[in-house]
């Protein structure tokens, strides 16, 4: 398993990571995505471990804190073995308090996650989202302490406007507080619209991406086809609404070359979209689900080999989009303004 620092810190986080949204499944929206009780969350573990895959996600909010309590009981005994991710921010409650970054909420949502999670300290605390109503100097004063403290080894955030991460940033710098080194991002081959302002940000700035639903909110599972009804056993049955929202017609143009491309290596479709994303810049980890063992070892085989230049510029091509203002300005300064992922090219296919 390959190792990469997170953006500008000293920690290195395996190129996979294992997403752990799908222990527990306690309520309709996170049973879509899969119930994995103690006795199989232990299994998959062990799985991850022996293929050195070491960096667990969760999250306060996944099941209502039961994701956090099972990896907490997956992982006993072997604290000192594995890396931590969870995040909080979003509402744990029906009190007014009871979400948001505030002090007050930061503190409490911290020392809850390690009580579920049976351990003294979180190695990556992000936070789930950004909170306009909380000062910025509030939120990142109370990140520090909880660094400073030994809870929180390093920090990072999810979901963050190019504006709200170099705004934090400069608090940061400002004050001589502990900055974010991670952003917890949505990016995949049917959702590329991280390039166009918060990689650019990411590599100024030393912020690695750890990159959530890779294969698109489920559509990139080489299941979803051109005429074909959705597989039975797919969260998108029930989860479509709340996740990114794709075209048909732009989603079947870019697995029709993921099929090309299946071909062409012997790889699976997730294989090669998880294998695009490693290749792209400022990427430090891909974060993975898997409902069951099989998926798990089917995705932890997309490393270990790389696409050929050819074969990524065809999965580029078929995945560009127009962008929205000002990007689609900037391109048009690309001697001065070069954007770090190239613009696709045609590749006559």
């Amino acid at each position: 398993m390959e190792f990469r620092t997170l953006g500008r810190s000293g920690l290195k986080v395996p190129v996979l990571s294992y997403g752990t949204g799908t222990f527990g499944g306690g309520n309709e929206f996170f049973r879509a995505w899969g119930a994995s009780d103690v006795a199989e969350a232990t299994r998959l573990v062990d799985i991850c471990l022996e293929a050195g895959v070491n960096l667990f996600d969760t999250a306060d909010v996944y099941s209502d804190g039961l994701s956090e309590t099972i990896l907490g009981k997956a992982i006993a005994g072997r604290r000192e073995d594995v890396l931590i991710s969870t995040k909080a921010t979003f509402r744990m409650g029906a009190g007014p308090n009871d979400l948001g970054s505030s002090r007050y909420h930061l503190i409490r949502a911290c020392e809850a996650s390690l009580r579920r999670l049976g351990t003294d300290y979180i190695d990556i605390y992000h936070l789930h989202g950004f909170d306009a109503l909380t000062p910025v100097e509030e939120v990142l004063s109370t990140l520090n302490q909880l660094v400073v403290s030994g809870k929180v080894r390093y920090i990072a955030c999810s979901n963050f406007s190019g504006w709200h991460l170099m705004k934090s940033l400069a608090v940061a710098d400002q004050y001589g507080w502990a900055r974010y080194v991670g952003h917890q991002v949505y990016y995949s081959l049917i959702g590329r619209e991280y390039e166009w302002e918060l990689m650019p940000l990411a590599l100024d700035q030393g912020v690695g991406a750890l990159v959530w639903s890779p294969l698109g909110w489920g559509r990139l599972t080489g299941k979803v086809r051109r005429g074909k009804p959705l597989p039975a056993e797919s969260r998108l049955h029930k989860t479509s609404e709340q996740g990114p929202q794709v075209g048909d017609e732009y989603l079947y143009k870019v697995v029709d070359a993921l099929d090309a491309v299946a071909k062409e290596t012997g790889k699976s479709v997730p294989q090669l979209a998880l294998n695009w994303l490693l290749q792209r810049p400022s990427i430090s980890t891909v974060i993975f689900g898997a409902r069951n063992e099989e998926q798990l070892r089917q995705n932890l085989e997309a490393v270990g080999w790389n696409l050929s230049p050819q074969q990524v510029a065809k999965l580029d091509h078929a995945s560009d989009v127009t962008p929205v203002y000002p990007y689609w300005h900037q391109r048009q300064f690309a001697e001065r303004n070069p954007a770090p992922v190239p613009l696709a090219e045609k590749t006559g296919s």
